[in-house]
C-alpha cells in the first residue's frame, strides 16, 4: 500500500527541488505529476502530499503509489493497473456475449481493477436472475501478458432456469386465484410456454405484479386494496419458486358526489363537469380519475389554457360506501421543452422522426400535443412501441422530453394461399420495403405469380417531397390476370403512373394521381364445332370408350381441332361472329390505351393509428379516364369505419363501402376490366369473383317443364357494389404470448348494375342433350351475406389469418368458399 509520511520533522522542510516518477510504463512521468498537488518551488508540506497520494489512487490508474523525500526531489513510486487486452466469457449459452458485453464495464484498452471487475461480476448475476437462473455463478480470471495487460476470463456456470412452479393468492374472497393470476404478468411454468420468459421468476417483475393487482381491484371499486406481502420460497429441489400473495381486499365503493371547482375566468365549471365522464353511482374504477383528468385537460386546452394543474380530492366514506371526487383545476406553471431525444432509433433517421412531431424544442409544453405527436410516429409503421417520457432539467420551468421507440421490421415477403369449394386455389408471393435506408422512403419491387395473376410492380414513394410537407411516388407495372376459370378472359396491362399527397388539416390528406397504362383484353381461346344455323354442336371429341355407350368409366376426349367438323357443320373459335351463341365477353377483346387522373381524400379522426377502439374514418376516391387515350368512364369508391370499445380486448368495428363505374361514351358500355369484382379477401366467404353478375346456362325438361341443371359460366363484374363488414374482437382466453387473437365477421353486400350493352342477349336454343336451354345473364344485385370466424396468429413465423366461413345469403350461380389462409415474414 502507498504511504506518505506526514510526521512533522526536518523531512518536510525546504521546498521540493524536482518531482521524480519511477515505475511507470505505459503512463508519461508528465501525466502522473498532472494529478500531483504539489510543484518543483513549493514547500514540503505533508497535506498537500497526502492529497496528492489520494488523488492519484483516485484515479484507477494505479494498483500501489508511494511518495517519499530523497533529500530535496520528491520521488514518487507507483505501480500501475494492467490494461485489458481481451474480454472473455466461457460456459454462457442462455445469454450472448453481446448482451453481456453491453451491462458491464469492462473493456479492450480499458483499466483492470478489482473494485471494478467484483462490480462487473454482480451485473452479470443480476443479467441471470432476470432470466430465471438463480443458481448462475461467475468466477473472475485473468491471464497475464506482456507489457502489463491481462485477458479477462469470466468462467460462467449458468445453472437451471429457475421457473414459478406455483402462484397462490390468500385472502382473496371475490375473485379467484385463476382470475387474480391472469391480471398479472408473471405465470407458472407450463410445458407449452417454451417462447415466453415470464414464467421465469424476476423479484423485478413481482413489484410489478403488485402494482397490477392494485389497478385490477382499484379499478373494480376496491379503493382500500392493498398487497400485504408477496412471498417466493425456494422449492427443495431448488428448481422452481412457490409465490404466495396475502392480499386485503376491502370493501366496494361507488362514485359519489363528482364536482369540479375552479377560479379560472376562462373556464366554466357546470362545461367542464358536462366533460367529466364519470357518473354519480357507477362502480368506483381509478382509470376514470385519470380519464376525467385527461378530459379535462384537453377542455380546458380548448379554451386557451394549455397549462393546467388538476388535483383530484377524493373524499372516502366506508360507512356509505362512496367516494366523492373533487377535481380542483388551476393554472399550472408554465413549463417549455428544454431538448427532446430520440432514442432508439438504430436504423430509422432522427429527422425521419422529428419531422412527425407536433411540438418542437422550446415551444410550451403541451400534452395534448405530444400524445398526436406519439401517435403520428407509431402510425408511420416502422416501430414497435413508442413511449414518451419527460425528465426535469436543470432550470425549474424547463423538461427534457425523451421519445424511446422500438424498431421492428419494415421489410415485408408475403406469402398466400387459399382453398376454395369451387376448387380455388391461390398461391402469392411479394417483398417490399416502408422504411427503406431508414429515411422514411417506401420501395415496393414485387414480383407475384398465382394461379389468377402475375405482376410486375415498381414503386417507390418519398413521404417529404422537396423537403417539404408533401408527398411524391412514381408507379412502374406490368399486371397479366388470368379469369379464365372466371370470365374466360385474360388481360395485360403494362402503364406507369405519378402521385402526390398533401395534408389539408392534422387529420385530413388529399391526394392526386396521373396514370398512362395499355390494357389488353384476350377471351380464352377455344374451338366449338357449330351447325349449319351457327349453333353449338360441341367442343369436344371422343377418342376412348366408344364402343360401350352403357359405360362411361373409360370415356376420354380431347378438345376440337380443324378438321373435326362433319357435314353441314364447321369449326369456329368461341368468339367468331357467325356463332350464335357468341358470349358477351367477346365484345371486350381489344386493346386500348387509357389515361387516368384521380384524386383521393382520406379522414382519420380514430383514437389510436395501429388499433384504434374509438372514433371513425372515412375515404373517398375518383377516377376520370378520358384525357386522352381511348376509355372514358368516371369511377368513384368511398368507404367509412367506425370503431368501439367495448370491453378490454373486445373491439366492435362496422364498415360500410361502395362504389360506381360510370360510362361517359353514348351507346359505349365498361369494360371488363375496369368494372368492380368481389370476393375471396374483399368479401369473405365467396371465391374470387365469385358474387355478381354471371352468365348461366339453364337446361330445361321438355316435359315437365322442370330446370335439369344450370351451368355458371364467365363472371361479368359489376358496375356497382356496396358492402358492409361488421366485425367483434373477441378474447381467447389463450396465453397471450401465444399471440392469436381472434374475431366474428359479418360481411352483407351485393354487385350489380349491368345494363345496356353491358349485358348479354337471352338465347333459347337446343342443347347437345336435345333439352330446350337458355343462356342468360344474371345481373339482380340481390343481398349477399355471409358469417364466420378470422384468428390473427403473430406467429415466429410471421402473422398468418384463417378465415373460416359461413353463407348466410346468395344465389344459386354465386361461387362460394369455406376456408381462406394468408401469412407474410418480416425482414
Amino acid at each position: 500500500m502507498g504511504t506518505a509520511d506526514a510526521q512533522e520533522d526536518s523531512r518536510y522542510g525546504g521546498t521540493i527541488r524536482s518531482i521524480i516518477v519511477e515505475g511507470n510504463q505505459r503512463i508519461e512521468a508528465r501525466t502522473v505529476q498532472s494529478y500531483l498537488l504539489v510543484e518543483p518551488g513549493d514547500p514540503f508540506s505533508p497535506d498537500r502530499i497526502d492529497l496528492s497520494l489520494k488523488t492519484l489512487f483516485a484515479t484507477n490508474l494505479f494498483a500501489d503509489v508511494s511518495i517519499d523525500r530523497v533529500n530535496d526531489d520528491l520521488l514518487v513510486r507507483v505501480v500501475e493497473n494492467p490494461i485489458i487486452n481481451r474480454v472473455i466469457f466461457e460456459g454462457n449459452r442462455a445469454l450472448d456475449d453481446d448482451k453481456l458485453k453491453e451491462d458491464i464495464q469492462a473493456a479492450p484498452r480499458g483499466i483492470f481493477t478489482a473494485a471494478r471487475v467484483q462490480s462487473d461480476v454482480q451485473r452479470i448475476l443480476e443479467l441471470y436472475r432476470q432470466s430465471g437462473r438463480f443458481a448462475a455463478k461467475v468466477e473472475p480470471q485473468y491471464k497475464p501478458l506482456e507489457q502489463n495487460r491481462v485477458d479477462l476470463i469470466f468462467e460462467i456456470t449458468e445453472g437451471p432456469v429457475t421457473g414459478v412452479r406455483a402462484i397462490n393468492f390468500i385472502g382473496n374472497k371475490e375473485y379467484s386465484d385463476s382470475r387474480l393470476r391472469s391480471e398479472i404478468v408473471t405465470r407458472q411454468s407450463r410445458f407449452w410456454r417454451f417462447f415466453s420468459s415470464n414464467d421465469n421468476y424476476d423479484p423485478g417483475r413481482l413489484e410489478y405484479d403488485r402494482d397490477l393487482l392494485r389497478q385490477f381491484y382499484q379499478n373494480n371499486g376496491y379503493y382500500d386494496f392493498r398487497v400485504t406481502s408477496a412471498v417466493a420460497e425456494l422449492t427443495p429441489d431448488q428448481k422452481d419458486f412457490y409465490i404466495t400473495m396475502t392480499v386485503d381486499e376491502g370493501r366496494q365503493y361507488n362514485f359519489g358526489e363528482v364536482k369540479v371547482e375552479t377560479a379560472l375566468e376562462k373556464l366554466n365549471p357546470a362545461a367542464l363537469r358536462r366533460a367529466v365522464p364519470i357518473q354519480e353511482g357507477a362502480l368506483f374504477r381509478g382509470d376514470a380519475i385519470e380519464e376525467t383528468i385527461d378530459a379535462l385537460t384537453y377542455s380546458a386546452g380548448i379554451a386557451g389554457y394549455a397549462f393546467v394543474d388538476i388535483r383530484p380530492q377524493l373524499d372516502v366514506n366506508p360507512e356509505t360506501g362512496n367516494i366523492d371526487v373533487t377535481f380542483a383545476v388551476d393554472e399550472g406553471p408554465r413549463v417549455y421543452i428544454d431538448r427532446i431525444n430520440i432514442v432508439g432509433n438504430t436504423q430509422t433517421l432522427d429527422r425521419v422522426i422529428r419531422r412527425e412531431l407536433r411540438i418542437s424544442e422550446g415551444d410550451a409544453f403541451n400534452r395534448i400535443l405530444l400524445d398526436r405527436s406519439r401517435n403520428r410516429v407509431r402510425a408511420l409503421g416502422y416501430f414497435k412501441d413508442v413511449e414518451i417520457v419527460e425528465t426535469p432539467a436543470e432550470e425549474p420551468d424547463r423538461t427534457i422530453v425523451d421519445i424511446k421507440v422500438q424498431e421492428q421490421p419494415t421489410g415485408e415477403l408475403s406469402f398466400a394461399a387459399g382453398f376454395s369449394s369451387a376448387d380455388a386455389y391461390l398461391i402469392d408471393v411479394s417483398a417490399s420495403q416502408r422504411n427503406l435506408r431508414g429515411r422514411g422512403q417506401s420501395v415496393i419491387a414485387r414480383v407475384s405469380a398465382s394461379s389468377r395473376q402475375q405482376i410486375v410492380d415498381f414503386r417507390f414513394t418519398e413521404p417529404r417531397l422537396f423537403d417539404r410537407n408533401l408527398s411524391g411516388g412514381i408507379d412502374l407495372f406490368a399486371t397479366k390476370q388470368d379469369y379464365e376459370r372466371y370470365s374466360y378472359f385474360n388481360s395485360e396491362t403494362i402503364g406507369a403512373g405519378l402521385r402526390v399527397g398533401f395534408p389539408l388539416t392534422e387529420r385530413m390528406q388529399l391526394g392526386l394521381s396521373y396514370r398512362l397504362q395499355s390494357d389488353d383484353v384476350n377471351v380464352t381461346d377455344r374451338n366449338y364445332i357449330i351447325d349449319e344455323n351457327g349453333f353449338f354442336v360441341t367442343d369436344v371429341i371422343q377418342i376412348a370408350g366408344a364402343d360401350t355407350p352403357d359405360d362411361r368409366s373409360d370415356d376420354r376426349y380431347r378438345a376440337v381441332e380443324d378438321g373435326d367438323a362433319g357435314e353441314g357443320q364447321r369449326v369456329v373459335d368461341r368468339c367468331a361472329p357467325e356463332y350464335v351463341l357468341r358470349e358477351t365477353i367477346c365484345r371486350a377483346e381489344r386493346s386500348d390505351i387509357s389515361s387516368i387522373i384521380g384524386y383521393n381524400f382520406y379522414w382519420d379522426r380514430t383514437n389510436d393509428p395501429i388499433r384504434p377502439s374509438r372514433g371513425f374514418d372515412f375515404r373517398f376516391s375518383q377516377d376520370f379516364a378520358g384525357l386522352g387515350g381511348d376509355v372514358k368512364y368516371l369511377r368513384t369508391e368511398t368507404s367509412a369505419t367506425f370503431y368501439r370499445g367495448i370491453w378490454k380486448s373486445m373491439i366492435a368495428s362496422a364498415r360500410f363501402s361502395g362504389g360506381y363505374v360510370f360510362p361517359l361514351e353514348d351507346g359505349q358500355g365498361v369494360r371488363i376490366n375496369n368494372r368492380f369484382f368481389r370476393g375471396g379477401s374483399t368479401f369473405r366467404g365467396f371465391d374470387v369473383a365469385g358474387l355478381g353478375p354471371r352468365e348461366i346456362v339453364k337446361e330445361v325438361d321438355p316435359e315437365t317443364g322442370e330446370v335439369i341443371r344450370t351451368r355458371r359460366l364467365n363472371s361479368q363484374g359489376g358496375n356497382a357494389y356496396y358492402q358492409g363488414t361488421f366485425e367483434l374482437s373477441l378474447p381467447n382466453f389463450l396465453p397471450e404470448e401465444y399471440g392469436i387473437r381472434s374475431a366474428l365477421f359479418t360481411e352483407v353486400g351485393s354487385l350489380g348494375t349491368l345494363r345496356g350493352s353491358d349485358v348479354g342477349q337471352t338465347i333459347y336454343y337446343t342443347s347437345q342433350s336435345g333439352n330446350p336451354s337458355v343462356r342468360m345473364t344474371k345481373t339482380a344485385a340481390s343481398l349477399r351475406a355471409s358469417a364466420g370466424l378470422s384468428v390473427f396468429w403473430d406467429s415466429p413465423f410471421g402473422p398468418i389469418r384463417f378465415d373460416f366461413s359461413q353463407i348466410l345469403r346468395k344465389e344459386d350461380y354465386d361461387r362460394t368458399e369455406t376456408f381462406r389462409f394468408s401469412t407474410s415474414t418480416r425482414f
